[in-house]
């Protein structure tokens, strides 16, 4: 699936299914829920944390679904292009650090 037709199918689900989309706002904040949900198992899996009773540790990979449905959302009410706006970060990204991480000591 591209990006493009994950942005109709979120929007497809959101009115044949979800009603409507939330408010920009509450999308942000729900936004905002899922990567510290994401945070919380790194902390766990990747971190000096350990899981509790009961939980997943391959649970980050469902909010990282999460967290991209709820971008998708963002981007579907803004009239934001993800596909368009990725190619234009990969290519400022490009060129403004072309030889920026290759000359980092702390990643050698």
């Amino acid at each position: 699936m591209t990006i493009e037709e994950a942005q109709k199918a979120v929007d497809d689900y959101i009115k044949n299914i979800g009603v409507r989309y939330f408010s920009e706002l509450t999308n942000l904040a729900v936004l905002n829920e899922e990567v510290g949900e994401l945070s919380r198992h790194f902390a766990r899996k990747f971190g000096d944390q350990s899981y509790k009773a009961g939980e997943d540790p391959e649970g980050f990979k469902k909010e990282m679904g999460d967290i991209l449905f709820v971008l998708i959302c963002l981007a579907n009410q803004t009239g934001v292009s993800l596909t368009e706006e990725l190619i234009k970060t990969l290519e400022k990204n490009s060129t403004r650090d072309k030889d920026r991480h290759k000359n980092n000591e702390k990643l050698r």
